[in-house]
């Protein structure tokens, strides 16, 4: 629904006051947290030293000291359901992700597409005015998807990331180039134009407005 306009309209442009209010890109409060997901394939949870592992992981360690450990939070064993639970917050199944998505069959449950409905964290976050990025292995859209000529409306950049560097399938393809270094959304946020007005002495032009 569109926001009422809130400013005034007057006779003469040096008395009426514009308001941008409606068209302001959203910011994320001063005091908002960095959101960090780490994802690691083939790690069980009793793995790291920070739940008392083998493995010493000094600096997953001090990450986790400063924020906050889960032991409750259960994978599917399986990658590309595990990771549209972590984004959503859903269900594997109800996300389409039953198994990972180059072997998606067209049934319910198992399609490798991640509806729109089922949102991720990374499309809410940048709703609310946050810097959005995906670094490394996205493996969330169907196989057929998994090329540059292909749509991209399930590709990080199409799911809320606004920048993405990183590969689309199981494992980067060997030999070949497979890395996505440039890849940005095409909806990402511009710069707003402002139109600043100032006083003429033109008689036919009152007023004159540029752009900044």
């Amino acid at each position: 629904m569109a926001q009422p306009f809130r400013g005034v309209v007057n006779l003469d442009i040096r008395d009426s006051v514009p308001d941008w209010g409606p068209y302001e890109q959203p910011k994320a409060p001063a005091d908002s947290p960095n959101v960090l997901y780490i994802v690691l394939d083939d790690v069980g949870f009793g793995a790291m030293s920070c739940y008392g592992g083998p493995i010493e992981t000094p600096n997953i360690d001090r990450i986790a000291a400063s924020g906050l450990r889960y032991g409750q939070w259960h994978t599917t064993a399986l990658c590309s359901p595990t990771r549209s639970c972590l984004l959503t917050g859903r269900n594997h199944t109800t996300n389409g992700m039953a198994c990972i998505s180059e072997c998606a069959v067209g049934f319910p449950g198992a399609n490798g597409h991640i509806p729109p409905e089922c949102a991720t964290l990374a499309e809410i976050l940048v709703e609310q005015g946050f810097s959005t990025a995906l670094v490394g292995k996205w493996h969330l859209c169907a196989e057929d998807e998994m090329n540059l000529a292909s749509t991209k409306r399930n590709w990080p950049i199409g799911r809320g990331f606004e920048r993405f560097y990183g590969f689309l399938g199981l494992r980067p393809a060997s030999g070949t180039r497979t890395w996505c270094t440039t890849t940005t959304r095409s909806s990402s946020r511009p710069r707003l134009r402002r139109a600043t007005t100032s006083v003429s002495t033109s008689p036919t032009r009152p007023w004159s407005s540029s752009a900044t």
